[in-house]
C-alpha cells in the first residue's frame, strides 16, 4: 500500500518538484557575502561577477564566483576567481577561509602574510554585522 501511494505522490507531482535546477539550492546571502570578501580584499567599492556558485549544504558552505573589477566588464573579462568558507550557511557569516587564484588566505596559512590579510578581511566582515 505504501508503494502505491509513494507511486501516486510521483505521478502527480510536477517535474520541476522531482528535479531541481542545479540553481535551486544557491544562497544569495552566501554570494553576497563573498562579494563582500572579494571587494575588502581588493579594496575596490564593486566588483562585477560572472559565474556565482554557493554551497550552503557543504560543510563548511561557501561560494565561489569568477569577477572583473573593471566596469565595463566584458565576458571575457571574467577570469579571476575568489572561493569563500564560512562557519555556517545562515547570516550572520563569520569568514573561515579563502582563496583568490591560487592563493588561500586562513588562520592556519603558513605564509604570515596570508595570514594577516585573512585576519584584515574578517576583521572588516565582523565589524559589518
Amino acid at each position: 500500500m505504501k508503494y502505491v501511494l509513494f507511486a501516486a505522490a510521483l505521478l502527480t507531482a510536477s517535474p520541476a518538484t522531482l528535479f531541481s535546477s542545479p540553481a535551486a539550492a544557491q544562497s544569495q546571502p552566501l554570494e553576497q557575502a563573498c562579494i563582500t570578501v572579494a571587494k575588502n580584499f581588493l579594496l575596490v567599492p564593486s566588483i562585477k561577477t560572472g559565474i556565482v556558485q554557493s554551497f550552503p549544504e557543504l560543510d563548511p558552505p561557501g561560494a565561489r564566483l569568477t569577477y572583473s573589477t573593471r566596469e565595463d566588464a566584458k565576458p571575457t573579462d571574467f577570469t579571476n576567481q575568489i572561493e569563500c568558507e564560512f562557519d555556517k550557511g545562515q547570516p550572520p557569516f563569520r569568514l573561515q577561509r579563502f582563496c583568490i587564484s591560487d592563493t588561500c588566505y586562513g588562520p592556519n596559512e603558513q605564509d604570515q602574510d596570508n595570514r594577516r590579510r585573512y585576519q584584515e578581511v574578517r576583521a572588516l566582515m565582523d565589524r559589518q554585522k
